[in-house]
Formats: C-alpha cells, structure tokens, sequence
C-alpha cells in the first residue's frame, strides 16, 4: 500500500529537500527548474526522478538564453516506494541531490559510489 500524502505536503518536501541542498552547491545552480509529475513516462516506468537539460559539463559557451534544464520528480513511485512521511522525506532528498548532481555532470556511477544511486 502506497503511502498517501496531499500534493501540497509533497510539494513542501520537495522545497525542504532543495533548502537543504549546501549554500555552494545551490548558488551553482541556474537556470534549473523542479517540477514534480504525478507518473514517470511510460518507457520508464520505474523512475522517481530525472533530469532534463544539459550538464554544465557539456555545455557550449553561448548556452544562454536556453530554456531552463528541469528536474522532474515522479510522485506516485516515491509515495509507492515509502512506508512512512520519514522515509518519503528522505527519498525525496536522496532524489533531488541526485538529479541536481546530473546537472554538474555526475554520473550514475560515480552517485552509486556516494551513495545516491
């Protein structure tokens, strides 16, 4: 059984998970926006999250004026994957660090050795 919490609950761990992110990783951040889907795409059914956009990493000189990358976190898996508001609160973390360090240009690999994978 999924564990039920209302969008805007969901919604305020997201920002919590974001506020908590270190004060020089988050000024690094530009030009990123986090949105949270209700379900994954279909062809990836089991996603929590995913980062759209371009690494800072392999980003051309002129990048800007883009639109901005996104972070999308998929609600519905992270509720079915939580047994309780401390788990979810931690896998929201847990997901938006590692869609945030895609932005940097960390690869599953190297979040698998952190611990974020």
């Amino acid at each position: 059984m999924p564990l039920e919490i209302d969008h805007d609950a969901f919604d305020q761990l997201v920002e919590e998970a974001l506020d908590a992110l270190p004060a020089e990783i988050a000024a690094r951040v530009h030009n990123v926006v986090v949105l949270v889907e209700e379900e994954p795409p279909p062809e990836d059914p089991d996603l929590l999250g995913i980062y759209d956009g371009v690494a800072l990493t392999e980003r051309a000189a002129n990048h800007a004026g883009d639109l901005p990358d996104r972070i999308l976190l998929f609600r519905a898996n992270l509720l079915e994957l939580c047994e309780t508001p401390e788990e979810l609160a931690d896998e929201v973390r847990i997901t938006v660090v590692h869609e945030i360090a895609h932005h940097f240009g960390i690869d599953d690999a190297r979040l698998g050795e952190l611990g974020y994978a």
